[in-house]
């Protein structure tokens, strides 16, 4: 097996474009960006929109969390965990967000040696996101 796409059984929302939520690469699974779309609904979490549907404000820890709890959803469905990432890259639309994004992305990633990090701030993300988080995880003996 060269390459394998990853099709996630637990809830997930559904990729905006012509993408694999993530592509297995021999031992390496690359994940795609991923945003705060709950997948029940298809909706952004933590925003308020106004009747327009013009988002009035974000809560960006919402959101961090919105992100993760996809990725996990998406590295469970490869059998793999939050300690299989060896990288992440994180998208922020606004860089004043760091500290309270990175107060939930501590929460998550509190086991001794987290993953390699890289944090940007971008022009804009698709959707209503202020956050997009994408990986890079390894398959280790003990999860094939």
């Amino acid at each position: 097996m060269n390459r394998q796409a990853v099709r996630p059984q637990e809830p997930v929302p559904s990729p905006l474009g012509n993408y694999s939520h993530a592509m297995r690469a021999k031992e390496l699974l690359f994940l795609s960006g991923q945003g705060c779309r709950d997948a029940a609904t298809g909706v952004e979490v933590g925003i308020e929109v106004d009747d327009s549907g013009q988002v009035l404000s974000y809560d960006i820890e919402a959101q961090t969390r919105g992100c993760i709890v996809n990725m996990q959803n998406v590295l469970g469905a490869a059998g793999l965990a939050l300690t299989d990432l060896v990288d992440v890259t994180v998208f922020l639309a606004d860089m004043k967000d760091f500290s309270r994004y990175n107060k939930v992305y501590s929460e998550f990633f509190s086991f001794a040696e987290p993953p390699a990090r890289t944090t940007v701030q971008v022009a804009a993300l698709p959707g209503r996101n202020f956050i997009e988080m994408k990986g890079i995880a390894i398959f280790r003996p003990h999860n094939g």
